[in-house]
């Protein structure tokens, strides 16, 4: 089966899923041209559009797919998405032509936002697109919900298998990697990944996937659980979510 497409508009990341039998789904549409251009170089035909959350930036496509391709447009909240045919909620499983999605409820950087896992067929490595609520070494903002919230659902992302496919919104992957090393500059880890992704970029190389196990270990959102890293950061002994909450707080100052 064909690999995940990655289209990318600005900082947007939309993937194109080949799913058996020449079709395949999307995920997070933020702009229509760009997926049935990939939809017809690559001979695919739409199935599915898959959201993570409700924010203009990854539907503004959706609809407009739906009309072209008559598709199933699969949201997280019809009153905001109106034009879903369908909604989804933790533990719903969906079947999309010969793969298999978890709905993953993760509420943080929306109320509703939702993460789809497809467990690994055969010898593939397991996916997870994780819209904007978990990044390549970041998180999203916290929007419409607490810290503590977007915590819990960064932790049960973290309970997936090491080797998932980590698929994320944004390329907001170089910045997360020098807020990193401004909180932290005798971090290894940090530097070494800043570095890596610096030549990532200066070689016009695409930064995902991650995989669950790099972003346990390079993430700095991630290590508020880490007594060392709450040490390092002047926080020894606070509970994992005010660390977050820190580290998330600063972000939004950095950039």
């Amino acid at each position: 089966m064909t690999s995940v497409i990655v289209l990318q508009v600005d900082d947007n990341f939309t993937y194109l899923h080949p799913c058996g039998d020449g079709r395949a789904f999307v995920v997070d549409p933020g702009d229509a041209p760009t997926v049935l251009e990939a939809l017809r170089r690559h001979d695919l035909t739409l199935t599915a559009v898959l959201v993570t959350h409700h924010h203009w930036d990854h539907v503004a496509g959706a609809a407009d797919l739906r009309a072209e391709t008559h598709c199933e447009l699969i949201g997280v909240d019809r009153s905001l998405i109106p034009a879903s045919n369908r909604t989804v909620a933790e533990d719903d499983v969906l079947t999309l032509g010969q793969t298999t999605a978890r709905v993953m409820a993760t509420p943080g950087h929306t109320r509703t936002s939702v993460c789809y896992y497809f467990p690994p067929q055969g010898s593939a490595h397991g996916i997870v697109y994780t819209g904007d609520t978990l990044f390549i070494g970041g998180c999203g903002r916290l929007l419409e919900e607490d810290a503590p919230t977007m915590w819990h659902s960064l932790q049960r992302l973290m309970a997936l298998p090491g080797d998932t496919l980590v698929y994320c919104g944004h390329d907001y992957t170089l910045e997360n990697c020098e807020f990193a090393v401004s909180v932290d500059p005798t971090n290894r880890r940090f530097r070494e990944r800043l570095a890596e992704v610096q030549k990532a970029v200066e070689y016009h190389r695409l930064t995902v996937p991650s995989t669950i196990a790099r972003e346990r270990a390079m993430n700095i959102f991630l290590q508020a659980n880490n007594p060392q890293f709450q040490a390092a950061l002047g926080m020894p002994g606070v509970d994992p979510a005010g660390v977050f909450a820190e580290l998330r707080r600063r972000k939004d100052l950095f950039g």
